[in-house]
């Protein structure tokens, strides 16, 4: 219960820093809304109607109780609803991020156990971080595309598709470009802890008794190992949401990460605000499920979540 508020209250914190920043924030929102010919008077009307000369912890305490009905106001640039406007792009972009935590995850876990292993992958997987951890995405983005989509004509160079399937096509090289630098962060980290677990006393004993490696790995070592990859796991997926900033620009991807980009350079204030939250949120909440899980597994933190 104690974590579960926390969370809560580290939320709304984020959400009033967010909030004071974008207030101080130069440029009108209202000119932006009424164009740049409106007048003084019927700028001063407009921001009389909207609330804008209320003091800010007014215009907050507004704001909050309305996003907690699901109202985040709207748009100046879309003339719409923001909770409308963001619902498509938030299904498009955690649908992008859930395919590269895919892949993340198989990739990064398989490549550093068996870099943990055995000495004969373990060159090999360092190279390949260290070549992952390099590499930025947009970089990488422009490589996929340029082989995978324009040269050899296997996916698509824009756009999120339609349907299911033709969704999951169209956000196959998006999500590899995104998955690389984490998935070797997660590669690195596993391997480190892997290798540390295999070379504990009581693994040792467990192969003097003549106990089979296959055995010693699926009991001991990773059982053991599993806490901080899956800690590590958690706030990697927690920055997939960030990092879809990039790649959805980079292959014109209509997510909450490009929308979020144009929100800016418009001053659309209320879907900064609300994009903004949802990225803060998302973070909270994986942060959370990472503390409730490690009390599972390590019963020396149970008391931390109640």
């Amino acid at each position: 219960m104690t974590t579960v508020l926390g969370a809560c209250g580290t939320i709304v914190a984020s959400s009033f820093v967010i909030f004071l920043a974008l207030s101080n924030a130069p440029g009108d929102p209202v000119a932006g809304l009424l164009g740049a010919k409106s007048t003084d008077a019927a700028r001063a009307a407009k921001r009389a109607e909207l609330g804008l000369d209320d003091p800010l912890l007014v215009r907050y305490w507004h704001w909050l109780t309305d996003a907690l009905h699901g109202d985040f106001g709207t748009s100046v640039v879309f003339r719409q609803d923001v909770a409308g406007l963001i619902g498509p792009r938030l299904e498009t972009t955690l649908l992008l991020v859930a395919l590269a935590s895919v892949l993340m995850l198989a990739a990064g876990i398989s490549l550093g156990v068996a870099g943990g292993v055995s000495r004969r992958w373990r060159s090999l997987v360092s190279a390949a971080v260290g070549l992952g951890i390099s590499v930025p995405a947009f970089v990488a983005a422009g490589f996929l595309t340029s082989v995978f989509a324009v040269s050899l004509g296997w996916f698509p160079t824009f756009g999120a598709g339609v349907g299911l399937l033709d969704r999951i096509h169209h956000l196959a090289l998006p999500a590899v470009a995104l998955s690389i630098g984490y998935g070797a962060y997660i590669a690195q980290l596993t391997s480190a802890a892997v290798h540390e677990e295999s070379g504990k006393e009581h693994v040792e004993t467990s192969r003097g008794r003549g106990i089979s490696e296959r055995r010693i790995l699926r009991a001991h070592i990773l059982t053991n190992a599993a806490l901080p990859v899956m800690t590590a796991s958690g706030l990697a997926i927690a920055g997939l949401v960030t990092g879809a900033v990039v790649v959805e620009e980079a292959f014109a991807i209509d997510g909450i990460g490009s929308l979020l980009v144009k929100s800016i350079s418009s001053k659309d204030y209320s879907v900064v605000l609300a994009v903004s939250l949802v990225i803060v949120t998302v973070f909270v909440v994986m942060t959370t499920i990472i503390d409730i899980a490690q009390a599972f597994l390590d019963p020396r933190q149970r008391g931390a979540v109640r």
